[in-house]
């Protein structure tokens, strides 16, 4: 979609360095080589265009099968002090090698593009002080799992200074990057301080970022980047935190990492956090599947040699006394790189002779693509994964999937359990003979003597693809050139119809659902069709069977499908708008959940408060992003009102707006509405998305 909208704004090629990384759409269910070349076919004009278009334009490639963004970021392109956007809202990984990677809608990343200057609201510092060492179980997973524990306690502090941190399941760090330091920095390597800076995003930090370290330098040796270590010893005070720093953070957070213990997360969400010597009485008292169902090891911040090498050791142990998994294990390397290594080192054939699959360099389960035999039955199920994410229905589209969060060496232990009432640090399984076995503590060495070099499967830009003819065919159901939005008109916020109010966690995967709709996502028209059919709304609260992805068409009298009602709204003329609660669209960077109602109509989101990167995505598209002076106001929002937002025309930073709710009966009622559009974002507004601001300003 990002290429999409570049391609409209006409320009000639990207002004800075630019890539794209295919490895959303590999779907997970024969295992490597088969899942790759049916990807490849099955999805052949999409992976066309991605080639025509980079080589038309100057972008870099890299094709299916390659790896993971993260990964590859990390492998490639990652180095201390340098500042990267990506359009994933994982991108802070890259704060594993000391560079600041911000997540952005791909709207942020056209401007960037084009050469236009990429703006953010100047977030707040807080300052996380690590001591002592990682010890046993513990890794740098649960440092993040200890980050989101810390979110809670920080909380109640937060709220007692400034309600717009605090919100209903935990604190979301908004607007906030989190700068790692302390004398525990020095026992992390490089690739575990990437899963902590990966795993920020779960609470909503703008970013997250680690100094250079010897292990860094290790790490940039061992992908070949010496040259860039050595730099980074030459300039050290710019990469790694200044003498009395914490004096100067907004707040500093102290964890002491000889003290940590493993944490699992889940189920539905990242932010409700189990320390492990609780998890088993917190399963007990709960009403979770406690036979597990699938173990998961990868994603783009679990899936390094290291990790991969602790999970063989493990494997080795119980291979040796004749137990295997008592449950199916899916395992991902991030990128061709460490595939390569594994396979070389026996690695891979070790896992497959114990029964795990072989997945694709790829996201797959991570992102919903995941052919699951069984799960359009919806029954309850528990899987444990290191993945990054669990949101309802995420990994098979299975809303009863009861998915847990914790390190790839966890998942080996419960992988042989079977069960989640199980404590490896001290709970035993039975081998075939009879005798009680413990897993030994997990280790592995950082980085293999050398990596492999396999095939990065990478496709470099052209000097010149002036003359590339971009791939897109007229009649394709996959792929459709954008069409310009139209520019605001007087009164366009007047008397608009409510076609939702959203109830609850509504995260991106709530409003623009993946899984399938993934071979939409070129093509606006038709991934449309799947906005907000995961929200549930609270117009139908009293009707649990259809709350979910439908709302009351007000022309008709009768319930049908979010996307459908809109249409009928479009089609009528009748303006609309989307109520939303607290944190709204909290999640990935997906675009489409702001494309999707703006093409189908929309004018304005007012919610409780709003994901940072969705907020933006709104302006971006034109659509008004606004918040309730108060909070309280959403529940008083009638299914049959109309609501006009006044002086949009005249709005200024800083100022509210007026909101003017019309009941049914004729009775009127007022109250103001905040926004964080800044001078130079109203344009974008009056415009019709920013993309036309961009043009206009070109053509200037």
């Amino acid at each position: 979609m990002a290429l999409l909208q570049f391609i409209s704004a006409g320009l000639p090629k990207v002004a800075i360095p630019t890539t794209i990384h295919s490895d959303h759409l590999i779907v997970a269910e024969h295992g490597d080589e088969a899942d790759v070349m049916n990807a490849k076919e099955q999805h052949r004009e999409v992976y066309d265009f991605l080639s025509s278009a980079s080589r038309r334009y100057g972008i870099g490639y890299w094709k299916a099968g390659s790896g993971i963004i993260h990964t590859i970021i990390l492998e490639n392109y990652a180095f201390p002090g340098g500042l990267i956007i990506g359009t994933d809202s994982h991108s802070p990984n890259a704060g594993g090698l000391g560079m600041l990677g911000i997540g952005v809608g791909g709207s942020d990343a056209v401007d960037a593009m084009a050469g236009m200057p990429w703006e953010l609201q100047c977030p707040k510092v807080i300052g996380v002080c690590l001591t002592g060492r990682l010890q046993g179980w513990a890794s740098s997973k649960g440092d993040s799992s200890a980050l989101h524990s810390r979110c809670r306690r920080f909380a109640d502090r937060c709220r007692h200074h400034s309600e717009a941190c605090w919100h209903t399941h935990c604190i979301r760090w908004q607007w906030r990057i989190i700068e790692f330091h302390g004398p525990g920095v020095q026992t992390l390597n490089a690739t575990a301080m990437a899963t902590v800076c990966n795993m920020s995003a779960e609470v909503g930090s703008t970013s997250c970022i680690f100094p250079f370290t010897d292990a860094t330098a290790r790490y940039l040796a061992a992908t070949d980047r010496s040259f860039i270590a050595d730099a980074a010893r030459q300039n050290s005070n710019l990469v790694i935190a200044d003498e009395g720093s914490e004096q100067h953070y907004d707040d500093v957070i102290h964890i002491d990492l000889d003290t940590l213990e493993p944490h699992i997360n889940g189920p539905f969400t990242p932010d409700l956090s189990h320390p492990l010597s609780r998890f088993s009485a917190d399963i007990s008292q709960s009403s979770w599947p406690q036979q597990i169902s699938q173990a998961m090891v990868g994603s783009c911040t679990n899936s390094s040699y290291e990790d991969l090498k602790k999970v063989v050791n493990l494997v080795r142990e119980a291979e040796a006394v004749g137990l295997k998994p008592k449950v199916p294990m899916l395992i991902t390397a991030g990128s061709e790189k460490i595939q390569a290594t594994v396979a070389r080192e026996g690695i891979l054939r070790e896992l497959e002779a114990a029964g795990a699959t072989m997945l694709g360099t790829s996201c797959g389960p991570c992102v919903g693509q995941w052919n699951r035999a069984g799960a359009d039955k919806h029954e309850p199920n528990s899987v444990i994964s290191s993945y990054n994410r669990n949101f309802v229905g995420r990994h098979d589209g299975n809303p009863a999937t009861h998915s847990f969060v914790t390190s790839p060496e966890i998942v080996t232990a419960f992988a042989y359990s079977g069960d989640l009432n199980f404590n490896p640090t001290c709970d035993t399984l039975t081998t075939p003979s009879g005798q009680p076995f413990r897993f030994s503590l997990p280790h592995a060495e950082e980085l293999p003597l050398s990596f492999a070099k396999g095939d990065t499967h990478y496709q470099g830009p052209p000097r010149d693809g002036s003359s590339v003819v971009v791939m897109v065919s007229p009649t394709s159901e996959r792929l459709q050139l954008l069409q310009p939005f139209a520019a605001w008109t007087q009164g366009n916020a007047d008397d608009m119809a409510v076609l939702v109010k959203v109830r609850g966690k509504c995260t991106t995967d709530h409003i623009s659902p993946a899984g399938p709709w993934y071979n939409y996502r070129g093509h606006l028209e038709n991934i449309s069709n799947n906005l907000l059919t995961a929200a549930e709304n609270d117009f139908l609260a009293s009707s649990p069977r259809v709350s979910r992805g439908h709302a009351i068409d007000q022309v008709a009298g009768t319930v049908e499908s979010i996307p459908q009602v809109a249409k009928t709204y479009k089609k009528a003329g009748i303006r609309w708008c989307i109520i939303g609660d607290t944190n709204y669209n909290e999640g990935s960077s997906r675009e489409h959940a702001a494309l999707e109602p703006r093409f189908l109509g929309g004018v304005a989101v007012i919610a409780r408060s709003f994901a940072r990167i969705h907020e933006t995505n709104l302006k971006k598209q034109g659509m008004l992003a606004l918040t309730f002076s108060d909070a309280k106001l959403y529940d008083d929002i009638g299914a049959d009102d109309r609501i006009s937002v006044l002086g949009v025309e005249d709005m200024e930073p800083g100022a509210p707006l007026r909101m003017r709710v019309k009941k049914r009966d004729g009775k009127v009622w007022e109250s103001w509405l905040e926004h964080t559009y800044q001078e130079g974002q109203v344009p974008w507004l009056m415009s019709g998305s920013a993309l036309n601001y961009v043009k206009s300003q070109r053509l200037r």
